[in-house]
């Protein structure tokens, strides 16, 4: 039963980022399409991020509450129906409705994930089985790349997004069907998440998110949240695909080639990370390489390598984007920690709280970055200088970023 668990979350996982990475691979297509300008483009991609963020208010409460498997099914539903609203409609605006709802409708994915790992599974596996989901989310934009790219050439991008209309549905069934156990002790996981701890009060249930933005830990990741996570966020699920084409100079197809290779780079990350997470030590005092020394590597390589892309604009300079990939990775382990720094009638709150950060920034870095690139161009810059100029300023933010969390000495807390 626990690895039908997994699977049927994974694939839930899979399906979020294949719909959260598909718009930098048909951003192109849509600009020409619809006569979109770059903040029309950011504001229409970012449509996902919002309802996501959005999303991770009540979401924690509920998972904390009804527990992962029937909300998550339900939710699928409603990503159902989005891709089906984005695939028919001619405007702005009726693509955005349906992005958000897509955004809606994935926004349980990983987090009703985490707390049925927290139920299911050991508390020393929660760092390799967070690591692992992100293979599965790797994976999906994988399929964002080349294949998404090819079956457009086919079936149009408003055919791409009926199949994964399709998808997701069945994904939906699978999820509410296959969770239910033969076994009377494990019919419905629903029941199991929602029972409180042994020891918990009434009134610890009642606290909401206060008692989860009060501790320490929480405060000091919030920068790499908004801003980290959220330019990482912003520029590989959209802005990748306008900066190879417009300011490498590269074609549709080598754009589609550039972006599978930082996907499998990506995915191959994480296998790594899923190795490593559990010999990491959690606390600044442990010996050896922590948690908190592979978050600063981690965000001090990305810094470096987002420098280099806006210096170095030659055609071979893709591999700068291809070496980000593995700073992507780093989200996952924080976010393992902000869970277990809290008692497990409460993983919910903890990681949409974290979650909601994650995606208000991506929405944010993602439409400011194109309202940014705009703002360059109504200078007299041209389009690929209005990107890299968009791009240094992000890179200057997560300058600040690093050096807050140099200065921010507070511990994760992690409990068993």
């Amino acid at each position: 039963m626990a690895a039908t668990v997994f699977a049927c979350f994974a694939l839930g996982y899979l399906l979020s980022y294949l719909f959260r990475t598909t718009n930098a691979v048909i951003a192109p297509v849509l600009r020409a399409d619809l006569s979109l300008s770059d903040a029309d483009l950011g504001l229409l991609s970012a449509a996902y991020y919002l309802s996501f963020a959005l999303m991770q208010i009540p979401l924690g409460i509920w998972l904390d509450k009804y527990g992962p498997r029937r909300l998550l099914a339900a939710l699928m539903f409603v990503a159902a129906a989005g891709s089906a609203v984005f695939a028919m409609s001619d405007g702005l605006w009726g693509l955005w409705t349906g992005r958000a709802m897509i955004g809606m409708g994935v926004s349980a994915c990983l987090m009703a994930a985490f707390k049925a790992f927290r139920l299911w599974y050991n508390p020393r596996l929660q760092g390799r089985l967070a690591s692992l989901m992100s293979v599965a989310g790797a994976a999906g934009a994988l399929l964002a790349t080349v294949p998404v790219n090819f079956l457009s050439g086919l079936i149009g991008w408003r055919g791409v997004f009926w199949v994964l209309s399709v998808l997701v549905l069945i994904s939906g069934v699978l999820i509410l069907v296959m969770l239910r156990a033969p076994e009377r002790a494990n019919q419905d996981l629903d029941k199991a998440a929602s029972q409180p701890a042994a020891g918990a009060t009434s009134a610890a249930q009642d606290k909401g998110y206060k008692v989860i933005l009060a501790h320490p830990y929480f405060r000091r990741m919030l920068p790499f949240a908004v801003l980290g996570t959220g330019t990482y966020a912003a520029m590989h699920t959209l802005w990748a695909g306008p900066w190879m084409t417009a300011v490498l100079g590269l074609s549709s197809t080598q754009t589609a080639n550039v972006l599978f290779l930082f996907n499998f780079c990506l995915m191959f990350a994480h296998l790594g990370v899923s190795w490593m997470a559990p010999k990491l030590g959690a606390r600044s005092d442990d010996r050896g390489w922590t948690v908190h020394r592979v978050v600063w590597a981690a965000m001090a390589f990305g810094v470096l390598m987002q420098a280099l892309m806006v210096i170095f604009i030659g055609g071979w300079s893709w591999i700068f984007w291809v070496l980000l990939s593995g700073c992507l990775t780093i989200t996952m382990l924080v976010q393992v920690n902000i869970g277990m720094s809290f008692p497990a009638t409460h993983v919910g709150r903890a990681n949409s709280a974290f979650n909601f950060m994650v995606f208000a920034g991506s929405f944010v870095m993602q439409w400011c970055i194109g309202l940014m690139s705009d703002g360059f161009q109504s200078l007299g810059f041209s389009h690929a200088d209005g990107l890299r100029g968009a791009l240094l300023v992000c890179t200057l933010l997560q300058v600040g970023v690093l050096a807050a969390y140099l200065l921010n000495k507070a511990e994760p807390g992690i409990r068993d």
